[in-house]
C-alpha cells in the first residue's frame, strides 16, 4: 500500500489547529492537501477523530465518496458523510472539555466508490473499505482546551 502525504495549509503537522476549525470559529473543515494519490484512485475516504477525548475516541468527521481532490478545500461539502461522535453528520470541529488534544486527519485512497448510507458510523465504513485502500495518509494537528473555555462539544 502506498502512503499518501497529508498537509494542511492552515496548520503544520503537531501544531495547533486555528479557532476558525474549531467550536471557537466558524466549526468548519480546515483545508487538506493531498499529495502522492495512486493514479487508479477513485474516490477517498477521511476520518478525523480525538483520540483524547475522555470517554475514548471521539469521531469529528466521518465521510466518503469525495472525488480524488489533490486538496479537500475548507468546509467541504462534496462526498457522503457519516455520523460524528455526536450523532450528527458532517464535520464537528476541536473542542476539548480539558488539555490539548491530538486531532488525526486519516485519508483514504480507494478504488472503488461505495454504496453506503448517509450516517454510517466510522466502524462500518473503515469495514467496508478496509480491502479496497490503494493509499493513506494522516496528519495530526492539535488543539487546547485553554482556547476553548466555555464552550462544550
Amino acid at each position: 500500500m502506498k502512503n499518501l502525504t497529508i498537509t494542511s495549509p492552515a496548520f503544520s503537522a503537531g501544531s495547533n489547529i486555528p479557532d476558525k476549525y474549531s467550536c471557537n470559529g466558524e466549526n468548519i473543515n480546515p483545508p487538506i492537501d493531498i499529495q502522492g494519490m495512486p493514479p487508479e484512485t477513485v474516490s477517498l475516504a477521511i476520518v478525523v477523530e480525538d483520540p483524547d477525548a475522555p470517554s475514548g475516541t471521539f469521531d469529528h468527521w466521518v465521510a466518503w465518496n469525495l472525488p480524488p481532490f489533490k486538496q479537500i478545500h475548507e468546509n467541504c461539502k462534496a462526498g457522503v458523510s457519516g455520523n460524528n461522535g455526536k450523532g450528527k453528520t458532517g464535520y464537528t470541529g476541536p473542542c476539548p472539555p480539558s488539555g490539548t488534544h491530538r486531532y488525526q486527519f486519516k485519508i483514504y485512497a480507494l478504488n472503488t466508490m461505495f454504496n453506503l448510507p448517509v450516517g454510517t458510523n466510522k466502524t462500518d465504513l473503515l469495514n467496508r473499505i478496509k480491502d479496497h485502500v490503494i493509499a493513506n495518509g494522516e496528519l495530526m494537528g492539535k488543539f487546547s482546551a485553554f482556547s476553548a473555555v466555555g464552550t462544550r462539544r
